[in-house]
């Protein structure tokens, strides 16, 4: 199916929001599937969160900060990831307040009443956004519009709920997004949790009238057994809401994309999923991630996983450092907040124990600030001059603009890419090598100091020559006999996956109703659920 979708305001892209009846239910997933899967029936899409509150981000071309998922859910549809998918971005900083980047770029720092609009934060930003976010709702829907002009279709992704009753005034990207462009809702609900009927009648029957009669259907996410069991049940929720589930996904592992909020995770022991495949070599390498405070863009390290023979697990505890052949210092929203953490766990000693003995380290963004000398900071914490690690000859000042960059160079010998998002501006004293560098040899990045490395540049590991020539190091340095597999592509596994999640919704959603939904819009006639919203 090719061409526009004809639509009464004339050729203009279809639309759908896919909603969930909690936050993970699965939206991101099912966003990323509809994208790919619409893709290879060659109709043009586009994905877009109007609002994403995450910790792991990215950086388009044009150099502007959106959210990890909807640059893979850009990846799902074939497109390349634009401000416009992502262009209101909250990046937690603390448990009340967040960064606020608009339109890729950060515009200031509120509390959740400040954003919400009430009392609270303090930035430049402030007066201009404080108490305004319904006005948002006008750039959001503007970023849209956009969209659906040049494409055929857009996938819109939720966040949490719709059914958040307490935020239904200011909200911009569930049920108000849905009303501001008249686009169809299907809602997410992961039966894995269990009480997915009442979480699907219960997210109807607390929106208003209109925003129920955008609600088109359900979609049941994370299925285990009989799907003939399951039908009494679908049949019984149609009969009480008038509303169809248009499909039914089979739990499956490894599935998941970047996932937007590390602060949801559970770190402590999670071990990432691993290619199930035997070492190349002998031995298996054992790489240790500490779990800081904010941690951000942990997936840095998916392109470890993604090697046989290459394990990695999440750690908050000194002891679980003993084993590891290679510990990790990931980014995160509060540098010198990580720092205190690692020191008052016994980590940071552990981590100079290890660098004296020889073993690797590797810091990444803030883990790179934090294994410097000294850290300056007036912006993030404000906590003025903190001792680091000292463990390389850097240090590190925080400005207040942030750099947002998509470098490229050479590591170990080999083409590396990546992007950078900190305020930190880092000033390398020595060392025994630049990381990164041009091909003329002269420092771009990062440094090492004996089997300690530190860099500013996010998915550096992902490029597959440099990642294998490091992990050969890391093997050296810790005297195992692994062996990277030579032909382990991370962009062809992630290309992969996205095609698995296209085939989910191929095989198990009613695509003829999903296509009525994104090109016809929304039904006429559905019914109200009482009570509705108060």
């Amino acid at each position: 199916m090719n061409g526009r979708f004809e639509s009464a305001g004339g050729a203009v892209g279809g639309g759908l929001l896919v909603a969930g009846t909690t936050s993970d239910a699965g939206k991101s997933v099912v966003t990323a599937g509809i994208c790919r899967w619409l893709v290879r029936q060659g109709i043009r899409v586009a994905p877009f969160k109007a609002q994403n509150m995450s910790l792991n981000s990215f950086v388009t071309r044009e150099g502007a900060e959106i959210g990890r998922a909807q640059a893979m859910q850009a990846a799902a549809a074939r497109v390349e990831p634009t401000a416009l998918m992502n262009p209101v971005l909250l990046k937690p900083g603390s448990d009340r307040s967040s960064q606020v980047v608009l339109l890729g770029k950060p515009v200031g720092e509120l509390s959740a009443r400040g954003y919400f609009g009430e009392s609270g934060g303090s930035s430049p930003g402030k007066t201009q956004y404080a108490g305004h976010r319904e006005q948002l709702l006008g750039t959001v829907t503007d970023c849209l519009a956009e969209l659906r002009r040049t494409h055929d279709a857009v996938i819109c992704e939720g966040a949490g709920s719709p059914a958040e009753i307490n935020l239904r005034r200011t909200d911009i990207v569930n049920m108000g997004i849905a009303r501001a462009a008249r686009i169809p809702v299907v809602v997410v609900g992961d039966i894995d949790r269990g009480g997915v009927f009442a979480s699907f009648f219960g997210t109807t029957a607390l929106l208003s009238r209109e925003d129920q009669a955008l609600v088109a259907g359900y979609l049941v996410n994370k299925f285990r057994g009989d799907v003939t069991l399951l039908e009494p049940g679908l049949e019984m929720l149609r009969g009480l809401t008038g509303r169809p589930t248009l499909g039914v996904l089979p739990f499956a592992h490894g599935l998941g994309i970047d996932e937007e909020d590390g602060l949801r995770v559970s770190l402590r022991g999670a071990v990432r999923e691993s290619v199930v495949a035997p070492p190349h070599g002998a031995d298996v390498l054992r790489v240790a991630v500490c779990a800081v405070p904010l941690m951000s863009n942990f997936t840095d390290v998916d392109a470890l996983a993604a090697e046989p023979g290459v394990v990695v697990r999440f750690v908050d505890r000194a002891e679980e450092l003993a084993d590891a052949d290679l510990v990790v210092l990931p980014g995160t929203r509060g540098t010198v907040r990580a720092l205190a953490w690692l020191r008052e766990r016994g980590l940071a000693d552990a981590i100079a124990r290890r660098a004296a003995e020889g073993r690797p380290v590797l810091g990444i963004c803030g883990g790179y600030q934090m294994l410097g000398e000294r850290i300056e900071d007036e912006v993030e914490s404000k906590a003025g001059t903190v001792e680091g690690l000292g463990l390389l000859p850097v240090r590190v000042r925080f400005a207040v603009e942030k750099t947002l960059a998509r470098p490229v160079g050479t590591a170990l010998g080999e083409p590396v890419e990546g992007y950078e998002i900190h305020h930190g501006v880092a000033e390398v004293t020595g060392g025994d090598e630049a990381f990164m560098s041009d091909d003329q040899g002269h420092s771009l990045d990062g440094c090492r100091v004996g089997s300690v490395w530190g860099t500013h540049w996010h998915g550096s590991l992902e490029s597959d020559g440099f990642r294998r020539a490091f992990l050969r190091r890391v093997a050296a340095d810790a005297g195992r006999a692994f062996v990277p597999a030579p032909d382990t592509s991370f962009g062809t596994l992630r290309e992969e996956q996205l095609d698995r999640l296209g085939d989910l919704i191929e095989e198990h959603a009613d695509t003829d109703a999903l296509l009525r939904l994104i090109e016809k819009g929304v039904p006429e006639g559905l019914p109200f659920v009482p009570p509705g919203a108060p």
